[in-house]
């Protein structure tokens, strides 16, 4: 299941930059009916079926957009000229993909760690660079992946870029990042610091194990 997801993420990518061949679709339609059988059976064997669904809802609407795909609604959005409304639930596919690539990296690196942060970063970085040469199709900074990437990279680190996505969709995607971004600097100062301290603190801590030595010595004296 964690090769199946990592494929998974990798079509989507796949089909935002060049487009899946009428192999490719076939492929990524097993392993969603893999997921399909996946989730069905988690949910079949929780005690709690509720609260599972309330757990995982992110991963069922992961599994519900790509039925929107076989029923054809995407071609009936382009024939009403709902574009919007197709980059819309396309935005919500990154998102959940996204979720489920969250859930990979998290059981191969048990969520924890620079490892887990810097893995998790990349996959970020990659679906939402691929994301933004969907939503902006032709602005010159999303041009090519290398480009899309970049740009991605950029804002993610918070040093930003003065040229922005002008869709709707990219903004929301953008002002996700810039959160993402945030949250991961936290992380990286927070790790930084506790490296630096960490000499400092081991003497402080030697420091209180002899003065506990020394009060339990009065103590017995006493």
């Amino acid at each position: 299941m964690l090769v199946l997801g990592l494929a998974w993420v990798g079509l989507l990518v796949y089909e935002l930059t060049v487009g899946l061949s009428p192999l490719m679709e076939r492929a990524g339609l097993l392993i969603w009916g893999i997921f399909i059988v996946d989730f069905g059976l988690k949910l079949l064997l929780a005690p709690d079926k509720s609260l599972y669904l309330r757990k995982n809802w992110l991963t069922a609407v992961a599994l519900l957009l790509p039925a929107l795909r076989v029923l054809r609604i995407f071609q009936a959005l382009r024939i009403l000229r709902l574009a919007r409304v197709a980059r819309g639930l396309r935005l919500a596919r990154v998102v959940t993909s996204l979720n489920r690539g969250v859930g990979v990296v998290g059981h191969l690196l048990s969520r924890r760690g620079v490892g887990f942060v810097a893995l998790l970063t990349v996959l970020v970085v990659l679906v939402s660079a691929a994301a933004m040469m969907s939503f902006e199709t032709g602005s010159p900074r999303f041009l090519t992946l290398g480009e899309s990437v970049w740009w991605t990279t950029m804002l993610v680190l918070t040093i930003g870029s003065s040229e922005g996505p002008t869709s709707t969709e990219g903004r929301l995607l953008t002002a996700l990042l810039a959160l993402y971004g945030f949250s991961i600097l936290g992380f990286v100062t927070a790790t930084l610091a506790s490296y630096l301290l960490e000499g400092s603190d081991s003497a402080k801590t030697d420091r209180v194990i002899e003065e506990i030595r020394l009060l339990r010595k009065e103590i017995e004296e006493l």
